[in-house]
């Protein structure tokens, strides 16, 4: 009887032998079947994707812009609608480019918002935010780092956009394009110290030519880096696992993106100065008696060539020498010391530091001062204080402690008996910029992070009156204070003569118009020292900007020429800059527009005006474009302003505005000088 058997089953055995059995035709016809199922689903698979997933998807629209994600590099995209005008594109460097978001988004229950997350890394959320300003539209972008070791980066590229604002730097660019730069902590520094850092007046505020604008949150550290021509970056510091969080505005042209950035209420500082030229006093400081000699020496020789008007400027060690406060007492020295530089005013320098071997340090010592008025480093449980020391000018020095109102107290009423004793009208601070605690790789206490010391002491020292000076500007250019430039190199290179007029329309444009240029011809030893050509060219910009300083005077670097042509540079800056200044500052005052301004700001839409770095605007009436280049007198002049006349000073010429002069004559006695007519 045979066995019985699952007739549902086939048997390993008979299909085996059945698939062995097939002649080769049909085992290759099976073969190539599988070849091109395979096949069809690849190309199904690469059709879904090039048909049903764009290579850009809408993750947020506004009213007048919109927010894209680019899948094939991992970025944002900024365009204005409704045209899709490309504003910004903005590469993530935080997470997996390949990895799209989805189409739906985890915030799809709110119309203002996109949410999404990379798992293991890091979280975005994109918000439309209130506009600052009519004809605006903003967005919040955060980024939230989702593991301990997370560093976000958006890097903003400058591909068709031309990048203004953020930080100075040694060899000032505008725009920032040319600039380069590593990753390095977004915090004011000193360029004489660290050169390749960046500089004194910096704000997290960058302005594209687009009409977009970048506003990095305050109270997160951030590195930036310059990439030339290609992007510059933000990014957090590493191991922090700290949020990325900047704000980004959109308007039609980079003249309005500006107008429309908000600020404090502003207040100038003492006009009275722009009058003033400066003359900086370079003579003997062995002794206060040699100071004395010295000081009334400069004074007779400015008198016997005619300049015996304006302010004679009295270094920090001449200062110091001249207080001599562990010698003399106040009451007596206040009886003593006579008007120093009649009939020129007095200004004097002062710095939050103090030498360890100075009376002043040693003092604090004895009377126990020492853990509150300096800064300290954090102590251990159950220790003491101890004085972070830090070096200034080559010494070793202590710093003023400005979390303590006890040490601020002290400090500025210090500050204020010195300034009467000597009858000093003005009052220099230097050394505001830098964090001490950042410098030296140790942990600051929370108000002192990143330019919060720079902050809190410019906003003490404003407290002494419209008279004071400061080294520095961060988040400070509403409060009435002058800042002092950088000090510039003797020579025609950008970090000399051609970096003047960058610098100028870099503070300029973050508030900082009432700034103080560094002196005619550059304090900083450079390739061409002594060289009546850059004197002579230098001088002729610094007499249209707020206030002219003199390091070497012109009866020692050159001939009777140029010494009469400083006494009528001296004058006209008074007769007709400093009426001008004072028209646009109350517009400073009023709405925050910058007084000297770029080509763009009255050509926002034309290309050629983006990169102009050597010439200027007086508010919207006067265009100085100076010479920059040794031994050339000549240079083509950009006029911006589509329609509007433009009237020659030198030649009573009239042209048209958005065109260029090619070619156009200035010699070594003239320097451009345009007015607007209508």
């Amino acid at each position: 009887m045979p066995l019985s058997r699952h007739t549902g089953q086939i048997p390993e055995s008979t299909w085996t032998l059945g698939f062995r059995e097939m002649t080769e035709p049909w085992k290759g016809a099976v073969g190539c079947l599988g070849v091109a199922v395979f096949f069809a689903m690849t190309i199904g698979i690469i059709s879904w994707q090039a048909l049903e997933q764009p290579p850009e998807e809408w993750v947020l629209r506004g009213r007048d812009a919109g927010m894209l994600w680019e899948r094939g590099r991992g970025a944002l995209l900024l365009r204005a609608l409704p045209a899709g005008r490309p504003v910004l594109a903005i590469a993530v460097g935080s997470v997996p480019a390949t990895e799209p978001p989805p189409p739906r988004d985890r915030c799809w229950h709110d119309g203002g918002q996109f949410c999404y997350s990379w798992e293991e890394d890091a979280e975005l959320r994109l918000s439309l935010e209130p506009p600052a300003a009519p004809g605006s539209e903003c967005y919040s972008v955060r980024w939230t780092p989702l593991r301990p070791d997370a560093t976000l980066k958006d890097c903003f590229s400058m591909a068709n956009v031309s990048w203004y604002g953020g930080p100075s730097i040694r060899a000032q660019r505008w725009p920032l394009n040319g600039a380069e730069s590593p990753a390095q902590p977004l915090v004011s520094g000193d360029l004489s110290t660290n050169p390749d850092g960046f500089g004194p007046v910096l704000e997290r505020y960058f302005l594209g030519s687009t009409g977009v604008t970048v506003t990095a949150a305050p109270d997160v550290s951030l590195l930036l880096s310059l990439e030339s021509h290609r992007q510059f970056c933000l990014e957090t510091p590493a191991g922090r696992a700290e949020p990325l969080q900047y704000r980004l505005c959109v308007s039609a042209d980079v003249a309005a993106a500006h107008r429309h950035r908000a600020g404090a209420a502003r207040t100038p500082p003492d006009t009275a100065l722009l009058r003033s030229p400066i003359w900086r006093y370079h003579g003997p400081e062995g002794s206060a008696a040699k100071i004395r000699r010295g000081l009334r020496s400069l004074v007779r020789r400015l008198k016997r060539h005619h300049l015996q008007e304006g302010v004679v400027a009295l270094g920090e060690r001449g200062t110091a020498v001249l207080a001599a406060v562990d010698l003399v007492p106040w009451e007596r020295r206040k009886r003593q010391i006579p008007a120093l530089v009649e009939p020129l005013e007095l200004s004097i320098t002062l710095s939050p530091y103090a030498s360890v071997t100075s009376p002043l340090f040693l003092r604090s010592l004895r009377g126990g001062e020492a853990a509150g008025y300096w800064l300290s480093r954090q102590p251990r449980p159950g220790g003491s204080s101890i004085p972070l020391l830090t070096t200034w000018k080559g010494q070793l020095c202590a710093r003023l402690n400005v979390t303590s109102e006890a040490a601020l107290g002290w400090y500025l009423a210090r500050a204020r008996r010195l300034q009467q004793a000597l009858g000093a009208t003005y009052v220099a601070f230097e050394g505001v910029e830098g964090n001490s605690f950042l410098e030296q790789d140790v942990p600051a206490p929370a108000e002192l992070v990143d330019d919060g010391y720079t902050e809190v002491l410019a906003a003490a020292l404003a407290t002494l009156g419209n008279g004071t000076v400061i080294s520095a500007g961060t988040r400070s250019s509403h409060l009435p204070l002058f800042v002092q430039m950088s000090p510039l190199c003797s020579d025609w290179s950008h970090a000399g003569l051609k970096g003047l007029i960058p610098s100028v329309l870099h503070y300029s444009l973050l508030g900082y118009n009432f700034f103080i240029p560094d002196v005619v011809g550059g304090s900083v030893a450079g390739a061409t020292p002594g060289d009546p050509e850059l004197f002579v060219r230098w001088l002729q910009i610094v007499t249209f900007l707020p206030v002219m300083a003199f390091g070497t005077p012109p009866w020692l670097c050159c001939d009777t020429w140029v010494l009469n042509l400083t006494r009528q540079c001296i004058q006209r800056h008074r007769d007709f800059v400093v009426p001008l200044l004072l028209k646009y500052s109350e517009e400073w005052q009023s709405l925050g527009y910058p007084i000297f301004r770029p080509a763009w700001w009255l050509s926002p839409t034309d290309p050629v005006a983006f990169t102009i770095e050597d010439e200027f605007l007086i508010g919207d009436e006067v265009l100085i474009a100076p010479i920059t280049e040794k031994g050339q007198t000549w240079r083509d002049i950009y006029l911006p302003g589509e329609g509007h006349l433009w009237l020659d000073t030198n030649s009573a010429r009239v042209f048209d505005g958005g065109t260029t002069l090619r070619n156009y004559s200035a010699s070594l006695a003239e320097v451009p000088v345009f007015v607007k007519t209508s």
